[in-house]
């Protein structure tokens, strides 16, 4: 896109590159916007049909425009700051939930060469980007000079910690077995990579299982039922978002269902092929990458929803305990099985 820009519009090499950065980052983030609003509609409709209800179905054909209609109405109400917050914080809580929902997907690649920021650490900027996240929830909670806020706070962190710990032992099988920390490099890594014929960490024997805790891990990094403890309304009201209303409010939401979507974009990216075909057959191929990963994001998000209607919120010990005594150990516990194996193997050769 450089080069087009120096070519048709006679720009320097540096302003050919700034707008064409400036082109890919809206090439991304609006999408990204737009799928967010249309998420929030298919989790009311998944949740609905599963509680046998009809679920948003007036606003526009099918209710469509039903989260464009809550998105209208939240910007025109008036943003209510209470008198003892600390104003600076709590106005930049919401924005920073919402921007790094957004900045992680640099690095998320789409198709071959559909990548804003093609870096030899992508995945190592998606652990970064995905821990500042918590960042919003805290200062949001603190800020409000609120109890139950502040509790949510304080369990937001302590989530945040114990399960980004799993995560990190299960990215580390998967950068052992792909070689490299480059995201395009992990997806073109897991072609044949399961009897010369699946595509997709996931169907290798031994990552599994680490594919079955990352997808549990994500739930409760985005903070989604079962381990919605950071805003358990029977406890805390609405947790860190008690005290938000207007925008402020809006923007928790859609930084909440973007990392869902990242979430999901990392399942299928990581373990389940990204934008390959699941199974290694030529003529699969002549479907664009695009759609794969679009199919496989849309099922993991269902997956996301359909535990969302179905299971019973954890108890704060259950949480802590599979955190530390059950998804740390096994974590550690297959790196060095992993690692053992692809030393036998001569992987490492």
């Amino acid at each position: 896109m450089t080069a087009f820009f120096q070519h048709y519009l006679g720009l320097s090499f540096e302003w050919a590159w700034l707008l064409s950065t400036i082109c890919g980052i809206l090439l991304i983030a609006v999408p990204v916007m737009i799928s967010v609003a249309m998420v929030i509609y298919a989790d009311r409709k998944i949740w609905a049909a599963m509680a046998l209800r009809r679920g948003p179905n007036v606003v526009g054909p099918f209710g469509l425009l039903q989260s464009f209609a809550d998105g209208l109405k939240v910007f025109l109400q008036e943003t209510i700051i209470p008198s003892a917050a600390n104003k600076g914080i709590f106005l930049i809580g919401p924005i920073v939930t919402f921007t790094v929902a957004l900045v992680a997907w640099a690095v998320i690649p789409f198709n071959s060469g559909a990548i804003l920021a093609d870096i030899n650490v992508g995945l190592l900027y998606v652990l970064a980007v995905s821990s500042l996240g918590v960042y919003g929830t805290i200062m949001a909670g603190w800020a409000s000079n609120s109890k139950y806020p502040f509790f949510s706070a304080m369990r937001a962190s302590a989530q945040m910690i114990s399960y980004e710990v799993s995560i990190g032992f299960i990215l580390v099988c998967v950068v052992l077995w792909a070689g490299t920390f480059n995201m395009n490099g992990i997806v073109l890594a897991q072609k044949g990579v399961s009897l010369g014929f699946f595509n997709g960490f996931g169907f290798q024997p031994l990552l599994f299982p680490m594919a079955v805790m990352f997808f549990i891990s994500s739930l409760a990094e985005t903070g989604r039922p079962p381990f919605d403890l950071t805003e358990a309304e029977s406890e805390l009201v609405a947790g860190y978002q008690t005290e938000y209303s207007s925008m402020s409010f809006a923007l928790f939401w859609l930084g909440e269902y973007g990392n869902v979507l990242l979430m999901s974009t990392l399942n299928a990216t990581l373990f389940w092929g990204g934008y390959l075909p699941p199974v290694d057959w030529a003529p699969l191929y002549a479907i664009n990458g695009f759609v794969w990963l679009f199919i496989k994001i849309c099922a993991f998000f269902f997956v996301f929803s359909w535990v969302k209607a179905t299971v019973p919120r954890y108890r704060y010990d259950q949480l802590m305990r599979l955190g530390w005594k059950v998804f740390l150990p096994v974590s550690l516990g297959f790196v060095i099985v992993v690692s053992g194996y692809l030393m036998a193997m001569g992987h490492f050769a």
